[in-house]
C-alpha cells in the first residue's frame, strides 16, 4: 500500500481483515494525509492540516463497521450542526434533530423536511449506493432515483424550487458550495442534499483531539490485524517496493504516471491518466486566537462549522468567479471553531479557528485580506483576536500532501465525465493486473469516508482470489 491517508488505511484494513500480509508506506513522518493535526501556529495550538469536521467519516458504511472507539476515537457534537450568518445580524442554524430543524427554519421548515427526511431516514441505504461507482447497479434503486431527481440539478434550481426564504436558500447554497462547482452547474445540488441528509442522520462531529485521532484509530486497528506501517518512506518508483502480489496506491493519476515504469502500464491507459483533470483549490488559514470569534449573531457560537458567504446570490457569485479562474472579492469561506467544544486543542482560555476559501487550481494570489474581511463581515473585531496565523496557499498544501495537486483537496474535478468514470473507465483497476488506485481520484471521490480505499481493496481481493 502506498499512502497512509484515510483511503490507504481503509484499503489496508480490508486486505488485512481477509488475512493478507499488508505493508503501508507513507512518505511523511506522520500518518493521516489530509487527516493530520499539527502545531501550525504556536506551541500548544493543535490545528487540523486538512479535514476538521467529519460528517462523512461518522456516516461512512466502512468506518462505522470498525471498532474505532476501542482505539480512542471519540466524536464531539456541537449543539448546532451548522451556522450560516446573514448580513442583518441574524444566523440560520441547522439542528441535527429534524423536527427541531423544521421548527427553526420557519416558513421553509416543512419544505426542508420533505426534501431531506427520505434521505436522512434511509441514510445507510443511500450511502451504500452513492459511496460507490456511479455506474454500478444500485442496491436501492427507488431511493437512488428519488435522490437523483434533485441531485443531478444545479443547486440554484433546487434552492429556488423548494424554498421561499432567502435565509434557507442561503443555507442550502452553503452546503452545495462544498462541491467546488458553480451553483448553476448540474450535480452541485447533490452535495447540498448529501450534507443536509447526513447532518440529520448522523451529525457533523469533530474528533476529540483533532483529525489525527481518526487516522491514529485506523492505524491502530490495522496494526491489531497484523498490518505494518512504515513512515518517512517516499516511494519514487514501484520498483522501490518489496515483492508483493498486489499494490494499491492512495495517490492521484499524475503521481501514478511518475511511479509506474512505462512497461507496467499500457500507452492507452497512460494517455487516459494524462488527460485526468484536477479541480479548483483551497486557500487555507489556521488561526491561534486569544478569545472565541466575536460573532455578530450569537447563534454562530453553537456550531463547530460556520458557512460564511451571505446570500445564495453572494455564494453563487463567489463560486462562479473561481470556476472562471478568477478570485472572488467576497469569497465563500468555510470555518471551523473546534475549541468551543474541545478545549484540549489549545492552551487554557485560548482558541483556534480553521478557514478556507476556493481559488483556481495552482493559484498564487493571496486571499488573506479578502478571507478575513468576510469573517469580519459577520464577526466584527475578529482580527483583534488573532495571536498568530499559518497561511496555506495551494502550493503549500501540495508540498505538505503530494495528493493535493495544485491545492485540489477533492482528488480531481467533478465534471460529468469524471463523475461517471473517475479517473478512467477502469476506475480502481489499472492496465496492470496487480496495480490498483484507491485515492479520492477514484469513486466516490473526495471526503473522509474511506470508501475509495475499501471499494478498491474489495475488487483487488476478488481478483487476487481468482
Amino acid at each position: 500500500m502506498i499512502g497512509a491517508g484515510p483511503n490507504g488505511l481503509a484499503a489496508a484494513i480490508v486486505l488485512a481483515q481477509a488475512g493478507l500480509d499488508v505493508e503501508v508506506f507513507e512518505a511523511e513522518p506522520t500518518i493521516g494525509g489530509a487527516t493530520r493535526t499539527m502545531e501550525l501556529t504556536l506551541p500548544g495550538f493543535h490545528h487540523d492540516f486538512g479535514s476538521a469536521v467529519h460528517p462523512m467519516a461518522v456516516g461512512s458504511p466502512f468506518f462505522s463497521s470498525l471498532p474505532l472507539e476501542n482505539y480512542g476515537l471519540e466524536w464531539i457534537y456541537s449543539p448546532a450542526t451548522l451556522a450560516h450568518p446573514l448580513d442583518d445580524g441574524s444566523a440560520v442554524t441547522l439542528d441535527r434533530n429534524l423536527t427541531l430543524a423544521e421548527s427553526a427554519l420557519g416558513e421553509d421548515g416543512p419544505a426542508w423536511r420533505r426534501l431531506m427526511q427520505p434521505f436522512a431516514t434511509h441514510w445507510p441505504q443511500l450511502a451504500e449506493d452513492i459511496l460507490r461507482p456511479a455506474i454500478a447497479i444500485p442496491k436501492h434503486p427507488f431511493l437512488l432515483a428519488r435522490f437523483g431527481l434533485n441531485a443531478l440539478l444545479p443547486a440554484t434550481t433546487v434552492a429556488h424550487r423548494h424554498f421561499r426564504t432567502e435565509s434557507v436558500r442561503a443555507l442550502f447554497a452553503g452546503l452545495a458550495a462544498h462541491s467546488f462547482l458553480r451553483l448553476d452547474q448540474p450535480l452541485s445540488a447533490s452535495f447540498g442534499l448529501v450534507l443536509g441528509a447526513v447532518a440529520h442522520a448522523v451529525g457533523w462531529p469533530i474528533p476529540r483531539g483533532g483529525a489525527q485521532s481518526l487516522a491514529n484509530a485506523l492505524a491502530a486497528h490495522l496494526i491489531h490485524l497484523g498490518g505494518r506501517i512504515i513512515t518517512s518512506t517516499r516511494i519514487t518508483s514501484l520498483s522501490d517496493l518489496p515483492a508483493c502480489d498486489i499494490t494499491l496506491c492512495d495517490i492521484t493519476p499524475r503521481q501514478l504516471l511518475a511511479l509506474a515504469p512505462k512497461l507496467r502500464l499500457t500507452d492507452a491507459y497512460r494517455d487516459k491518466l494524462t488527460a485526468y483533470k484536477y479541480g479548483p483549490a483551497a486557500f487555507k488559514v489556521d488561526y491561534a486566537l486569544a478569545s472565541p470569534l466575536p460573532w455578530n449573531a450569537p447563534a454562530c457560537s453553537r456550531a463547530a462549522t460556520v458557512h460564511i458567504g451571505g446570500s445564495l446570490a453572494d455564494i453563487a457569485a463567489s463560486e462562479s468567479a473561481m470556476s472562471h479562474d478568477q478570485h472572488a472579492e467576497r469569497p465563500f469561506v468555510l470555518l471551523a471553531q473546534p475549541t468551543l467544544f474541545d478545549p484540549t486543542r489549545a492552551p487554557t482560555g485560548k482558541h483556534i479557528a480553521w478557514a478556507y476559501c476556493h481559488v483556481p487550481n495552482g493559484s498564487t494570489e493571496s486571499m488573506l485580506d479578502r478571507l478575513e474581511s468576510q469573517i469580519e463581515r459577520f464577526a466584527t473585531g475578529f482580527r483583534a483576536c488573532i495571536l498568530a496565523r499559518h497561511i496555506s496557499s495551494p502550493s503549500t498544501l501540495e508540498s505538505m500532501d503530494a495528493n493535493l495537486i495544485g491545492g485540489d483537496i477533492s482528488g480531481g474535478a467533478m465534471n460529468l465525465r469524471q463523475f461517471l468514470f473517475r479517473p478512467t473507465r477502469g476506475q480502481y483497476r489499472t492496465s496492470a493486473p496487480d496495480i490498483y488506485l484507491c485515492s479520492s481520484s477514484t469513486p466516490p471521490g473526495g471526503g473522509v469516508h474511506g470508501m475509495c480505499g475499501a471499494n478498491a481493496a474489495r475488487i483487488a481481493l476478488r481478483n487476487l482470489r481468482r
